[in-house]
């Protein structure tokens, strides 16, 4: 996976008035999530920008996260692309890696208004989706049918360094009016997290493909 480098400033005024403010210089509210786990009440030292949230009330456990803001020019290589990348983000004089875990955009313009990112690390697994990529000439389509593609994106989980950019998978060997299901996929680096069951590709019988089977 590709690194994307991308420069954040703490947010520490989080009003309405002050969030719209902030769009309108240019601006993205962002929030990184995932990092430090804490007991409640907790009494330790805060940076600018990082307030503590509940994760378990009756456990009394809270996750440290940071509120940012990013230049809206300076995503738009990261988002508008179907490349998949880590962000090396850098605020206050630190650096921290992540990925994208959701992004909110204006429903008319499609302009970006608000960016969740996932804090990573090299020791614990991550999940998310990543484009499927299909290779080589499938049986059943030399045999007049059509190759379908029903899953454009798959889950993946695994440490971050070992998500690939594409989840490529050959279907030389798929058969006229056959599937392939998540379950028949297995690769060394990167467990596949969808449903066992779901369709990801098949070869669909076609009109020719049915009139030569039953000439045959």
């Amino acid at each position: 996976m590709k690194t994307f480098k991308l420069q954040a400033e703490a947010r520490t005024n989080l009003g309405k008035k002050a969030t719209k403010a902030l769009r309108a210089e240019g601006m993205i509210p962002v929030v990184l999530n995932g990092g430090q786990l804490v007991d409640l009440p907790y009494e330790g030292k805060l940076l600018p920008g990082q307030k503590v949230v509940t994760v378990d009330e009756a456990a009394k456990k809270g996750l440290i996260t940071t509120d940012l803001a990013v230049k809206q020019e300076d995503v738009r290589k990261l988002i508008y692309t179907p490349d998949i990348f880590a962000i090396e983000l850098d605020f206050d004089g630190t650096s921290r890696m992540a990925v994208i875990k959701d992004i909110q955009f204006q429903p008319v313009k499609d302009t970006i208004l608000h960016i969740d990112l996932l804090e990573v690390t090299d020791s614990k697994p991550v999940t998310i989706e990543i484009p499927v990529k299909i290779e080589g000439h499938a049986e059943g389509v030399k045999a007049g049918g059509k190759l379908t593609l029903s899953m454009k994106k798959l889950k993946v989980k695994a440490i971050y360094t070992q998500i690939p950019e594409r989840v490529v998978i050959n279907v030389d060997h798929l058969g006229l009016g056959k599937t392939l299901q998540v379950g028949d996929l297995h690769f060394d680096d990167f467990e596949l997290v969808n449903a066992k069951n779901a369709v990801v590709c098949a070869v669909q019988l076609t009109r020719a493909a049915r009139g030569a089977a039953a000439t045959a």
